[in-house]
């Protein structure tokens, strides 16, 4: 197993745990807001279940971007497509959005929209910070 895999893995399993909460917290406050939420026993381990594994995957794609030896568009590649594949799978066996071809579509302009805006801001982010750090250094 070689050292990104090993990340990739250490990364998932440090914060998986995280999903299940936010699936928690989002459940709790739509039955606070809509006066009560009803789950069948099935319907919650899938939701706990597949929560847990697309914070694991989330949290471990982190590592593809720092695979030194590819250019920054196959990690890009790799990162955006791993992380539309998971939520996607996730929203639909939870049944949060239908599986309709037009549904389907918005969420993935929507998340296309959202991955781009949130990675641009990072990319410039870190950019700029790698700019003032290389002038301290000067």
């Amino acid at each position: 197993m070689n050292i990104y895999t090993k990340e990739f893995f250490h990364r998932g399993l440090m914060f998986g745990g995280f999903g299940p909460i936010i699936v928690g917290i989002i459940f709790y406050c739509v039955s606070a807001a809509e006066g009560g939420i009803s789950l069948s026993a099935p319907e919650a381990l899938v939701a706990i279940l597949s929560s847990y594994l697309l914070a694991f995957v989330h949290a471990g794609a982190s590592v593809l971007n720092q695979i030194e030896h590819w250019p920054i568009m196959k990690s890009l590649f790799f990162h955006f497509l791993l992380l539309y594949v998971s939520y996607l799978s996730c929203y639909l066996i939870n049944a949060w959005i239908p599986f309709d071809g037009k549904v389907v579509g918005i969420f993935t302009a929507i998340f296309v929209a959202v991955y781009f805006v949130v990675w641009g801001i990072v990319y410039l982010s870190v950019r700029s910070l790698g700019k003032r750090m290389t002038l301290k250094v000067d």
